[in-house]
């Protein structure tokens, strides 16, 4: 069993090392300059799309900044974790390691992400009746927008300054906010970005159009609580429904500890327990799902 783990670990940490080596490869200078000359000729949405990794772009949705920066030494903790399981517990404990840190991960930065955002949205009314204020003393649209985002407050002001640094470089305002828009994934955004590219393009009443998206998204907002508090019941049942389960496995673990432990010994009661934990996890995300559709 020891020259098992041992062989696990060593190869573990290799695949760790190849992910870092591959990765200090793609942030190579001169590998940049051969990424831009292969991909010149394509169209500037595709070089916009590969332009933030998928792991950034997430933790730069939950304003957790750039995980890449610092990738080596989250492989490394991550791979110790695998290997202390592996030495201490098993293969079993080692798999625990291993999956459990990206799982926990990603559950905290999708949680932090839907939090921040939903703070944003209700941030985002505020900034257009500013925006409106501005508009009405005499200041353009652009003006106003700007203004309004340098008098917001956290999380919308650190999230939506990309938008003013965007403008800074030479971007027009309706390509920013779009930019902003298709980072942090929301119908407000979008609406946002809809309504100032229309008001650029064909011009109108910006005042007019400002006070329309104020109401729009307030509506949403309104409604999105209404059906939250009507669907309370349901999604409490789910959640009771989810935790019975775990719930009395702790309970037998604290109380009779050698009544699982002996099950798991034997190969039937193994076979059973690992049934009865696909069965928790199909059971969970079925009831997610409905929880979602409601």
């Amino acid at each position: 069993m020891i020259p098992a783990l041992v062989l696990f670990a060593c190869s573990l940490m290799m695949f760790m090392l190849s992910l870092h080596l591959v990765y200090r490869t793609l942030r190579d200078p001169t590998t940049s300059r051969v990424l831009e000359r292969l991909g010149e000729g394509r169209t500037g949405v595709v070089d916009k799309t590969f332009s933030v990794a998928w792991l950034d772009r997430a933790f730069l949705q939950a304003g957790l900044g750039r995980p890449s920066e610092r990738l080596g030494l989250w492989l490394s903790l991550w791979g110790a974790a695998g290997l202390l399981g592996a030495v201490l517990g098993g293969p079993m404990a080692a798999l625990a390691g291993v999956l459990l840190p990206p799982l926990c991960v990603w559950l905290f930065v999708t949680w932090r992400y839907h939090r921040r955002v939903r703070r944003m949205v209700e941030q985002l009314p505020g900034l257009l009746d500013s925006s409106v204020r501005s508009l009405k003393a005499g200041r353009t649209l652009a003006d106003a927008v700007l203004l309004a985002i340098e008098s917001s407050t956290d999380p919308l002001k650190t999230s939506i300054s990309r938008v003013t640094r965007n403008v800074q470089m030479g971007v027009s305002l309706p390509e920013a906010v779009q930019d902003f828009a298709e980072l942090y994934d929301r119908e407000e955004f979008r609406m946002f970005a809809l309504g100032l590219k229309v008001n650029h393009r064909y011009g109108g009443n910006a005042n007019e159009l400002l006070d329309n998206l104020i109401v729009l998204i307030r509506e949403r907002e309104q409604g999105a609580r209404k059906l939250k508090a009507m669907t309370g019941e349901t999604r409490m049942t789910a959640i009771v429904l989810g935790l019975l389960p775990i719930l009395v496995c702790s309970f037998f673990m604290i109380s009779n500890p050698d009544y699982l432990i002996n099950m798991w010994h034997d190969p039937k009661g193994q076979n059973l327990m690992l049934t009865a934990l696909a069965m928790q996890v199909f059971g969970s995300v079925a009831l997610w799902r409905m929880v979602r559709s409601v």
